[in-house]
């Protein structure tokens, strides 16, 4: 069993539903085991998307995964298809749902498919905060300091408001 993050994001739709629908689905694929953490749910400004994007919607779900990483990003691309992601999207446009898989134990796995860690994660406020709400001593894979200290440092536009709890 590996300790497993995955980030979910929505700017596009009831977001907080999106959300809401892709933390369920996730807690409830057979490989996917307790102890489950949610992090508190924020409003960011988008990064690198279209001009005119609407504000995003933020999370991180960790929970304790048994099998390969790549099998898990077919089930997590599944869960975007079923809350209305298509595959064809271009690249950084506005999204019903986002989820990328942050890690997956100490892992680190780079081919075609799949870059783990995630290679931006340790630079994203929008990412950190929220694994800072449920790991903030954690230290990444590759990275020498904690989430909390790599959130104190980034430096990154955009305020990050507290909408509501995780839970």
């Amino acid at each position: 069993m590996m300790r497993t993050a995955v980030a979910l994001g929505s700017n596009l739709g009831d977001r907080l539903e999106n959300l809401r629908g892709a933390r369920e689905a996730i807690v409830g694929l057979s490989n996917v085991k307790p102890p489950i953490l949610l992090s508190a749910i924020y409003e960011t400004d988008p990064v690198d998307c279209e001009p005119g994007a609407e504000k995003f919607l933020n999370a991180v779900v960790e929970f304790a995964y048994e099998g390969h990483p790549v099998a898990l990003l077919d089930q997590l691309i599944r869960v975007e298809e079923a809350l209305g992601r298509r595959r064809d999207h271009r690249k950084n446009v506005s999204r019903p749902i986002d989820i990328d898989l942050l890690y997956c134990g100490e892992g680190m796995i780079e081919n075609e498919r799949l870059k783990l860690p995630h290679p931006r994660m340790h630079l994203r406020k929008f990412v950190l905060k929220p694994l800072a709400d449920i790991r903030p001593e954690l230290i990444l894979p590759g990275q020498t300091k904690s989430v909390s200290r790599l959130l104190a440092e980034v430096c990154e536009s955009g305020e990050v408001v507290r909408l509501l709890d995780g839970g």
